[in-house]
């Protein structure tokens, strides 16, 4: 009887043990951004991490119970009336059984992932998205507004409530861009360009970074999303394009230099640092398995 006691007591002490550590790790407190999106996509996304974890959570304390049930119950101790003595080799029944149930908990977490992956890989409806040029370099962030003909570096300006296309390219090592409030993260590589669609709800101001090591400055490699309403955006654009300096292919070259800057601004930039095809993108999204080769790639300059 002792035993059975000192079982149970070790089996609560696990019990509060996985509780604390839950918590710790749960992202409990607004410093985790990841836990607290600012727009439609990292919300979606972050449902789809309650979902997944609300199934998982249910698997393993369905098998944590059972762990427990067979502690206690087949524990070798004098007098035990549930001894271990299995009699059978083999049980269809149970052997589908565990196969199936893994089956349709697969099921189950895999259908809503397909259908919000899906959903989230095409612009909502809208006839005006701000579309954002994005070139990672080595260690810095390049951002080209095509439509308003500004470009910054190590920031950018979004307005608010409305989608922003994002078309990702690298004019350096693969890398990772990434705005956690906003929503997941997205590959840039030479030669290719990719899309990936966010938005702010909120104003305010979101950090971004770079989600993969290229480097030995990579951990420097970050920048702030500005979200403002569109009339503070408009004004921005206006102010950058009448008070920053251009862009020249000598600054630009300046850039790809293997070192670390602060925020920039210029009022144009020369059309030659973007490559002049982007595989088959569209607007309407969804063609992240992108096959055909670029044959200006931004790393010949």
């Amino acid at each position: 009887m002792q035993r059975v006691r000192s079982s149970r007591r070790a089996l609560r002490m696990l019990a509060l043990a996985a509780l604390g550590i839950g918590l710790l790790v749960s992202g409990c407190g607004p410093q985790y951004v990841l836990l607290h999106p600012k727009g439609p996509v990292g919300l979606s996304e972050l449902h789809l991490m309650e979902f997944a974890a609300i199934a998982m959570a249910v698997i393993i304390l369905v098998v944590f119970v059972l762990f427990g049930i067979a502690v206690v119950r087949f524990r070798d101790y004098p007098g035990n009336p549930n001894p271990y003595t299995p009699h059978w080799h083999s049980h269809k029944w149970l052997e589908t059984l565990w196969f199936i149930i893994p089956a349709v908990i697969l099921a189950v977490i895999a259908v809503p992932t397909v259908n919000v992956t899906y959903a989230l890989a095409k612009l909502p409806p809208t006839k005006d998205p701000v579309v954002i040029n994005v070139t990672s370099l080595n260690w810095k962030w390049l951002f080209e507004y095509p439509n308003q003909k500004v470009a910054t570096v190590n920031y950018l300006y979004i307005p608010v409530g409305k989608p922003v296309l994002f078309h990702l390219t690298a004019d350096s090592p693969m890398n990772t861009f990434w705005v956690p409030s906003l929503g997941g993260m997205e590959y840039t590589m030479p030669g290719r360009v990719l899309p990936l669609w966010l938005e702010a709800s909120k104003p305010g101001v979101y950090w971004g970074h770079s989600g993969q090591f290229s480097g030995i400055d990579f951990e420097k490699m970050f920048f702030h999303v500005h979200a403002v309403t569109e009339s503070k955006f408009t004004a921005w654009t206006h102010r950058l394009r009448s008070s920053a300096p251009p862009m020249t292919l000598a600054a630009y070259h300046q850039l790809l230099r293997f070192n670390t800057v602060g925020s920039e601004s210029y009022s144009s930039f020369p059309a030659s640092t973007w490559p002049s095809v982007s595989h088959g993108f569209t607007l309407s999204g969804g063609m992240y398995l992108l096959k055909s080769n670029n044959p200006n790639p931004t790393a010949q300059h």
